[in-house]
């Protein structure tokens, strides 16, 4: 039987007879700090999640007619490079504990990388919050409608696949619009009854593994309140972005109506880390807090209603775009944005060659920059103003 016609469960890390034990183990320009922004002025065109609207093709698992040989040659070349590291590990006298987390690890993302890789082009939604909150809990409702509503704007939902939030975001969004990143604990945490069985679940041993595929997979974030596991998960997600690790994503912190979760949290940032210095004013531009849903859904969609991704080409940072600047925005924007780049100015260009993989976008304008490569907040702000400003352009260029 090959690969790719074996049955999911018989495939998965988690039913592996080897399963390995458990280790034991500042810019003075900021225009909107505190974690709030201003809604756009005027009509955004929002996207529908349309497969070409995600950033990257999911590359070929094999060799086939459809696959160019250069890009199955880099392919290969990277799988022997795993294999050499491997093999390192016996001469280097690696314990039997470090080489089951490392084989389980492997296993877990491999398996977790073929699930996800036949909805990479679609966009996809990460849920948090607490696996604790009751079905008539106010919190929950909310979730819900928030799945249902990027569902209905053609978003999946990707939850940690257990109860509580995670449950109703995926009640919201239905088992097709669903998928799960389930972790295996001796309690608490069992796969809820919308993505139980479902072929689009993964149960992983590994919070790490995992927490790289909730930020790694996704075109967004929303996080409803939650205990430890919540709040690790929110500032992970924005230390990964205010850091360059994780491209530009919408981020949203989503309270109950009239609740007051994220207020308590931002007055603790605003006291203990803006106040002292310990992060940047810009960087609160990085999320936003509400306690609407339709809010919260703007905040997501209006994110790619002209910025669509952004990569690195030989050291530059290019924004693919739907709609290109003219010159006069483009005057502005190095007028207010010049503290972005490390050195030159924010120009207009085409795809380059080395975009080639992305052939899809290849027909987007884009802006290069030497990105500093530490303001994410004020990148976050260029973008905001892009989508602002364009939103509404005749000009619109989709991808194919």
């Amino acid at each position: 039987m090959t690969d790719s016609n074996r049955p999911p469960q018989s495939d998965s890390p988690e039913s592996d007879s080897s399963t390995a034990d458990s280790p034991r183990p500042e810019h003075p320009r900021a225009e909107h700090p505190r974690g709030e922004r201003p809604r756009s002025k005027g009509p955004v065109r929002r996207r529908r999640g349309r497969a070409d609207d995600a950033e990257s093709e999911p590359l070929p698992l094999e060799p086939d007619e459809a696959v160019p040989d250069h890009i199955f040659a880099q392919q290969s070349e990277l799988v022997e490079s795993i294999k050499r590291t491997a093999d390192k590990l016996l001469a280097d006298g690696a314990t039997r504990g470090d080489l089951k987390i490392l084989e389980r690890a492997l296993k877990e993302l491999r398996y977790a990388f073929k699930m996800f890789t036949p909805y990479r082009k679609q966009r996809k939604v990460t849920v948090f919050g607490s696996a604790r909150t009751a079905e008539t809990a106010p919190e929950y409702a909310h979730a819900e409608k928030f799945g249902r509503r990027m569902a209905e704007e053609g978003w999946m939902s990707l939850t940690g696949a257990g109860g509580g939030i995670m449950e109703a975001a995926h009640v919201g969004a239905g088992r097709e619009m669903s998928m799960g990143v389930n972790i295996l604990l001796p309690f608490e945490q069992s796969a809820n009854r919308i993505i139980d069985g479902d072929p689009k679940l993964a149960n992983l041993k590994y919070f790490f593994t995992r927490k790289l595929l909730f930020v790694k997979e996704v075109h967004g974030v929303a996080t409803f309140p939650g205990g430890f596991g919540t709040q690790d998960e929110a500032f992970e997600t924005l230390t990964l972005v205010q850091t360059g690790k994780r491209d530009l994503m919408p981020l949203v912190w989503v309270d109950e109506p009239g609740g007051n979760y994220w207020g308590h949290w931002q007055q603790f940032v605003n006291d203990e880390l803006l106040e002292k210095g310990l992060i940047s004013p810009e960087d609160t531009s990085l999320y936003k807090i509400t306690t609407n849903i339709e809010e919260a859904v703007d905040e997501i969609l209006d994110f790619y209603a002209v910025y669509n991704s952004m990569r690195y080409v030989r050291g530059q940072l290019v924004l693919r775009l739907h709609v290109a600047p003219d010159d006069q925005l483009l005057e502005r924007i190095n007028d207010e944005f010049n503290d972005l780049c490390a050195s030159g100015s924010i120009t207009c260009c085409g795809a380059h060659e080395h975009e080639a993989d992305d052939e899809h976008l290849a027909e987007l304008p884009r802006l290069s920059l030497d990105f500093n490569r530490r303001s994410a907040g004020r990148l976050r702000q260029l973008v905001d103003l892009l989508n602002r400003e364009l939103a509404d352009s005749p000009n619109r260029i989709e991808a194919k």
